[in-house]
């Protein structure tokens, strides 16, 4: 279903990606502390997605840039995440800030203070997302979800969150809003669905948890919802789901597929309408592959396998506007299209090696934010840790990067 068209290098291991949400603009996270924004090619307006992929690919002319690179974070860069209109990118980092930045120019507009531990220790964050115009979510490593107040300039307003919840006994390890309610009158979210420990929960911006399931009995590790299914994803390598919306979630029976027993599902989403057909998530493996997940029907399968990298496992995944696929692990980042499905012998090929067996069950130089050490790089805890190449840089530093295939 989808064909590596791009590989290019990023001068640190990843931890974090933004996609913007209209236009083909990529954010990553650096464990060096740096955040670096990339530019893709623009896709052809009047093409489909599948021959705008096929023209991307074959003419010659598309490269991804650097649109700007910072040191923007003295410790590691944990989590990104664009405001709904794209006009600003958030970032936070283990030094225990949280800034703004323009998107267009990486200018920092603002910036706040991480609520330290009871103990007084610095609480890294985890993730980071834009819930609405007025509201942005920060989790951190002691299960804290806090919420600020991103009224009037789109910057944090103050410098404590607005409200706190602990919606899990570990930290939040994936985090998705829920559609609107019928009777919403601004059109944006108010509740989301998040997993944390062993326990999925439920939580709204004004009444608060709402929802904490029971022990699941391992670690999850990566969550979704597709309409009225929600998926979890965790360390024994099952993708786990429940239909019927929330009554489903907390009432309903479980399916389980299993992607690769014992491999942890490190994170997922689901394939956009525009890039594929029908309910499909893309999960992210801790063995380097993607899978992508036909769910919904009586039998969930693996419909495809692809492979970002033989040694580090995939820690980010996504789609931009034009339905390309966005994978990043270990020091760099894929860039996928969709095939033109004129090769039914490459896709059974593919189909065959997915596997899958399921079952039922209950362009600038740096700025001077630039200065400073270098942190060490991490993972964010608890996660299974695969072997690193440590400091080594993959093919350079060149910020314009051609695709695959082009002169």
């Amino acid at each position: 279903m989808f064909n590596s068209i791009c590989t290019f290098p990023l001068p640190s291991d990843l931890l974090a990606q933004a996609i913007h949400p209209t236009s083909p603009f990529l954010a990553f996270g650096l464990a060096s502390g740096h955040v670096q924004l990339q530019r893709l090619p623009l896709l052809p307006s009047n093409s489909s997605p599948r021959s705008k992929a096929k023209t991307l690919s074959t003419s010659g002319h598309g490269t991804v840039e650097t649109a700007w690179r910072t040191r923007r974070h003295k410790g590691s860069c944990r989590t990104l995440a664009f405001s709904l209109d794209g006009d600003q990118l958030f970032s936070a980092g283990t030094d225990g800030i949280v800034k703004v930045a323009t998107t267009r120019t990486g200018e920092v507009i603002g910036k706040v203070a991480i609520a330290s531990k009871p103990n007084g220790d610095l609480d890294s964050p985890t993730i980071l997302h834009a819930l609405s115009p007025q509201t942005l979510l920060l989790a951190t490593d002691s299960s804290a979800l806090h919420i600020y107040d991103l009224r009037s300039s789109g910057t944090i307003q103050n410098t404590k969150p607005q409200q706190t919840h602990h919606p899990h006994d570990d930290y939040i390890s994936s985090l998705t809003p829920l559609s609107p309610s019928e009777s919403s009158t601004s059109g944006f979210s108010r509740q989301w669905f998040s997993t944390g420990g062993s326990t999925v929960a439920i939580t709204d911006v004004r009444k608060g948890v709402t929802y904490q399931s029971e022990d699941l009995g391992e670690e999850l590790l990566s969550g979704t919802v597709i309409g009225e299914q929600f998926l979890i994803g965790g360390e024994k390598g099952a993708l786990r789901m429940w239909e019927g919306g929330v009554k489903g979630l907390t009432e309903g029976f479980e399916k389980r597929t299993t992607l690769q027993k014992g491999e942890s599902l490190d994170i997922m989403c689901p394939i956009p309408g525009d890039a594929q057909e029908g309910d499909l998530v893309a999960v992210g493996l801790g063995d380097g592959s993607v899978r992508l997940v036909q769910v919904g029907a009586k039998r969930n399968s693996v419909v495809n396998a692809m492979k970002h990298d033989e040694i580090e496992g995939v820690v980010a995944l996504g789609f931009e506007p034009g339905g390309r696929m966005i994978s990043g692990g270990g020091s760099i980042v894929k860039i996928w299209e969709t095939e033109t499905a004129d090769d039914p012998d490459k896709e059974e090929e593919a189909a065959d090696k997915a596997g899958g067996d399921s079952d039922t069950g209950a362009n600038g130089a740096e700025s001077a934010e630039s200065q400073g050490d270098s942190s060490e790089e991490e993972r964010r805890p608890k996660r299974k840790k695969k072997k690193r190449n440590k400091g080594k840089n993959r093919g350079g530093t060149s910020h314009i990067i051609a695709f695959k295939g082009m002169e």
